[in-house]
């Protein structure tokens, strides 16, 4: 359907089509697509209702309240740039407000490590009823030494990490509700669910984890991008075996 109230603000305004390409740094061929029904990105509509001075609801309604649903359906909660960006005191709160699940797949996930309290805090979830998972790379599987030269760090240099998050990790052997194992899966995300919330830091070719994007998502009603990267951990889980060695 034709967006006559765009084409009448710009009447109004006498601004041209070719004008408010120009504006938008778009071609015209754009802007009668827009003319004829389409909706601009965001970004976009904010600079034509302020140039235009009209209400950016008037000239597409619903707009933003299609996009504002279609994230809440889909569970995402915010998208960070870099998983660097996620704010310390989110993970803090996630683990916190975790009862029933804790579930970590990574292949190192050194930075957890570099929290004082973190084995103390899982102990106790764990003795209070919560199931903790975490998953860790296999230091001498294909997938671990391609990453890690993937990144530029030298083909042993996760395998070496890996040794050390196992060694951190090891003092949590004695409790049952607790368990670690080693997986040997591509890792193209990896993931931290707590309960019904979840980081999910997807993997970019010759970045390391810090520098890739994450994703804070929460389970919905219906089924999600919480639901899509549970099914994955729980396929890499279900690829592993209790590792008798640590207990």
């Amino acid at each position: 359907m034709a967006n006559d109230r765009l084409r009448d603000a710009l009447e109004r305004s006498r601004v041209s089509p070719a004008e408010l390409a120009l504006l938008t740094e778009c071609d015209v061929k754009t802007v009668s697509r827009w003319l004829a029904g389409r909706v601009p990105h965001p970004r976009t509509r904010f600079k034509i209702a302020k140039r235009l001075k009209e209400d950016e609801d008037y000239l597409w309604p619903g707009a933003r309240r299609a996009v504002a649903e279609a994230s809440d359906s889909a569970g995402m909660v915010h998208f960070y740039p870099r998983r660097g960006a996620v704010p310390p005191n989110l993970w803090d709160r996630l683990l916190d407000g975790a009862i029933a699940e804790v579930g970590i797949l990574v292949y190192v996930g050194m930075f957890l490590t570099e929290k004082p309290d973190l084995l103390d805090r899982l102990r106790e979830k764990a003795e209070s009823g919560a199931r903790i998972r975490i998953l860790l790379g296999d230091r001498e599987s294909s997938a671990v030494k391609q990453r890690s030269v993937d990144e530029g760090i030298g083909r042993e240099t996760i395998s070496a990490k890996i040794d050390q998050a196992n060694a951190f990790f090891a003092s949590l052997s004695d409790v049952p509700s607790i368990e670690v194992r080693s997986h040997s899966t591509v890792l193209y995300n990896s993931i931290y669910r707590f309960d019904n919330d979840m980081i999910v830091n997807p993997h970019v070719y010759g970045k390391t984890a810090p520098m890739a994007p994450a994703m804070h998502l929460r389970k919905t009603s219906t089924y999600g991008l919480f639901d899509t990267y549970s099914d994955s951990f729980e396929a890499v889980w279900g690829s592993t075996k209790p590792d008798e060695s640590r207990r």
